[in-house]
């Protein structure tokens, strides 16, 4: 099969599915999508829509970071008053080409109880976690400094989520779990994204779960375009609104 073929067996394969977590995230990666991630330059979008997804990623991160400036330095210092430690929490996470990132988050934790390493995963009631960092995480409020990590490039707005390096997943590696976990890795990690969106977040505590984010990672890979992380941002924004379910 050409990469011509591949590419329209991918993308027939996937139409009208875009936003259904039943019938896609669910599904493994079928045979075409798999050989689309092996035909080199094409899996790549073209070099216009990339363009205009980095516009967009540093005109949106420079102007939040501005306006929210007054509200970044008020909860730097909520956060100070309620706990000693550090405002902000650092982390090493996967990025672009599966290199390593250093990302930013608002402490929602104890200092002296927080995993750095990411690999205990925060759990409903988690006794680590303040009072001001539960509200944080209920609002996705502490994932805003993570906008200085997509105005100097090492995330986007929309993408795979930002995993932990060493990350586990129903008690296992991710890379274990799913073998085309790394594939995920071929654009940059986004603050939100196609999983996000469809309600696929919180722990990953069954395989299923875990499997179904990063299956629906790959298809918004397999169809990105510069159309569709406007669809997921809008998609995103609406789902917080109504149904905020971070803790």
């Amino acid at each position: 099969m050409s990469k011509a073929e591949m590419l329209t067996a991918a993308a027939k394969d996937s139409a009208s599915n875009i936003f259904n977590a039943d019938k896609v995230a669910h599904e493994p990666a079928n045979e075409n999508a798999i050989a689309y991630f092996q035909c080199g330059a094409a899996q790549r979008p073209r070099a216009v829509e990339f363009a205009l997804k980095r516009a967009l990623d540093i005109i949106v991160s420079a102007t939040a970071l501005l306006i929210l400036a007054p509200a970044l330095i008020l909860i730097a210092v909520l956060i100070r008053v309620e706990s000693k430690g550090s405002p902000l929490f650092s982390q090493l996470r996967w990025g672009k080409d599966g290199k390593k990132i250093k990302i930013y988050k608002f402490r929602s934790m104890r200092a002296e109880a927080g995993d750095p390493t990411g690999v205990r995963q925060t759990v409903k009631n988690d006794p680590r976690v303040t009072r001001l960092g539960a509200f944080l995480r209920k609002t996705n409020l502490d994932e805003i400094p993570q906008l200085y990590n997509v105005l100097r490039g090492d995330m986007s707005l929309v993408g795979p989520r930002c995993h932990a390096v060493g990350m586990l997943a129903g008690g296992m590696l991710y890379e274990e779990l799913v073998p085309e976990y790394h594939r995920r890795h071929v654009m940059r990690p986004g603050l939100t994204g196609l999983a996000q969106m469809r309600g696929l977040r919180g722990p990953t505590d069954r395989a299923s779960k875990a499997r179904a984010r990063i299956h629906a990672d790959l298809y918004y890979i397999e169809n990105f375009s510069f159309m569709l992380d406007l669809l997921i941002l809008v998609g995103t924004l609406r789902s917080e609104l109504t149904r905020g379910q971070g803790f």
